[in-house]
């Protein structure tokens, strides 16, 4: 732990410089590899993360350093970097595999909130690694340092809200100086050979002063119900920009297009509308694991008849919320919140259940960032 918090004064200083600027080193006579020459640019950064145990090959002869690095391989390489602490369960996604060379990365990483998941349980192990993926995860190691926006980027557009923030930081502390054209390149893959060189420089500078640390960040939950993908797309940003877990309140029996009609009066929403005992909709888990590890709760749904969805009463009812701060949230196309979080708090008993808010269907990434940051979590 003690080399994660040393990381997280210095690794993003290092980390989206991406090749440019790089200071020399000594040049080395045998990388080990048939694929990197020994005067290569990033041949001792090479040599430097073999010889330390932070990055293998991709076989016993190759490197590959013009590959992408996955989210799987960045996930292990800061695993590593991080001494390797013992992890114990395993992790809820559906894409990894139990026992996999990542799979001890991968459940660190998700539970220390440095790289959350997809949704719909993905992390995308095999997924490349975007700079601005890498901007955001960096930035969680530093501890979510406010910064100033700054000189815009000529991609500034382009750049998702997530990682807006820690776009600006970076460069704002004169660490990112863009491609050709004051471009950013934010959906651009760095390569095996640029993560060799961020970790040497940073591993290898002199360590500074120790900052304080901040307190221990709260662990986050995102469990949400969503009908037609507008609830999912909301909890997917707000994991995103909290460093949150989500967990889908997946119904056993699926709602269809044709269930969720309600402008059909035989629909299946409309028969559960008209008959409240029908509504005690069955969830394919009703707990995710390490349930009472988790301090903030942002429990989403639609809104249903000016009311939460009622699949997520089964979880509310289900679950022990004592100690837990609950943040409600919905979607809907014209409806506001109501008095559907009151009532939510209601049925479970237990908990500190905040005020919600209400996204319209189409909300921006931009639009749940904003309302994240000003829960001051």
């Amino acid at each position: 732990m003690r080399n994660l918090k040393r990381m997280g004064a210095t690794l993003l200083a290092l980390a989206l410089v991406l090749g440019m600027n790089l200071t020399a080193f000594a040049a080395v006579e045998d990388t080990g590899f048939s694929d990197v020459s020994a005067d290569a640019w990033y041949a001792d950064a090479v040599a430097y993360v073999r010889d330390n145990g932070l990055m293998s090959g991709t076989s016993a002869a190759a490197f590959d350093p013009d590959g992408t690095m996955t989210r799987a391989m960045l996930a292990q390489t800061l695993y590593r970097a991080a001494g390797s602490p013992a992890v114990s369960g395993s992790d809820s996604f559906t894409d990894t595999a139990e026992g996999a060379w990542y799979a001890d990365a991968v459940l660190w990483a998700s539970r220390q909130g440095v790289i959350s998941g997809y949704g719909s349980g993905l992390f995308g192990t095999d997924d490349p690694v975007t700079r601005e993926q890498i901007a955001a995860i960096l930035w969680r190691y530093a501890g979510s340092p406010a910064a100033e926006a700054g000189t815009d980027f000529a991609d500034e557009a382009d750049i998702s809200a997530y990682a807006a923030q820690a776009v600006d930081w970076a460069r704002a502390s004169g660490v990112v100086n863009g491609a050709d054209g004051n471009r950013f390149l934010p959906r651009a893959s760095a390569t095996r050979a640029q993560v060799a060189v961020i970790l040497r420089n940073y591993l290898t500078a002199s360590a500074p002063a120790e900052p304080e640390q901040p307190g221990e960040s709260p662990r986050v939950l995102v469990a949400h119900f969503s009908a037609t993908g507008n609830t999912a797309r909301v909890a997917n940003a707000i994991a995103e920009t909290t460093g949150g877990d989500l967990f889908e309140l997946t119904p056993a029996e699926p709602y269809t297009d044709e269930d969720l009609n309600w402008t059909d009066e035989n629909s299946r929403v409309v028969y559960e509308y008209e008959n409240p005992d029908a509504r005690n909709t069955e969830l394919v888990t009703y707990t995710p694991e390490n349930w009472d590890e988790y301090d903030v709760v942002f429990l989403g749904y639609p809104i249903w008849w000016y009311d939460a969805a009622w699949p997520v009463e089964g979880f509310v009812t289900e679950n022990d919320f004592t100690g837990k701060t609950v943040i409600p949230f919905c979607t809907s196309s014209s409806s506001g919140i109501g008095e559907s979080g009151q009532r939510l708090a209601g049925l479970a008993g237990t908990g500190d259940w905040l005020e919600g808010q209400r996204f319209r269907s189409g909300a921006s990434d931009a639009d749940v960032q904003a309302w994240t940051d000003s829960l001051g979590l």
